[in-house]
């Protein structure tokens, strides 16, 4: 599964989306796990990666005794909801997750190969466009990082 594309959807007045016809041929299911994520944005996931996702790294590798462990559990596992897809591809956005990332009616879909995030256009646009040193950094930062990883896995160093 290889889920891409930048999409501007349209949220109707009963807090629904529909999902762009180029992911849902990438999808498997009518129903999938909806979430908080960073930078105030919703996180899509089918039910099968979402079990893998807690079932391995986060039930693996958190700890319940740990301050910051349970402050991710609480953020991103607790406020998690199945959502349907509909036959007209469209899913409901319940209102405590529609209310954490403030959607408007102009909302995108973003492809993150594994995940989909939902956002507010304008925030989205605002983030995209945020034209900063630190963010120029942070990207840089997180190519090398990247490069660095493929390099180490491929054998090959430095």
């Amino acid at each position: 599964m290889k889920l891409s594309g930048e999409f501007i959807v349209i949220l109707d007045e009963k807090n629904r989306i529909t999902l762009p016809a180029q992911i849902r041929k990438e999808l498997d299911t009518s129903s999938m796990i909806l979430t908080k994520g960073e930078d105030n944005c919703l996180w899509l996931y089918t039910s099968a990666k979402w079990e893998e996702l807690v079932s391995n790294p986060l039930k693996e590798y958190t700890d319940p005794f740990s301050k910051i462990d349970r402050r991710l559990m609480r953020k991103f596992v607790g406020p998690s909801q199945t959502v349907e897809i509909d036959k007209a591809g469209r899913i409901l956005i319940p209102d405590s997750l529609f209310e954490y990332a403030k959607l408007t009616k102009d909302c995108i879909v973003l492809g993150q190969l594994e995940y989909i995030e939902v956002w507010e256009k304008k925030r989205y646009y605002e983030y995209c466009n945020e034209d900063n040193e630190g963010n120029a950094n942070d990207f840089d930062a997180a190519s090398e990082e990247l490069s660095r990883r493929i390099k180490r896995k491929k054998g090959i160093t430095d």
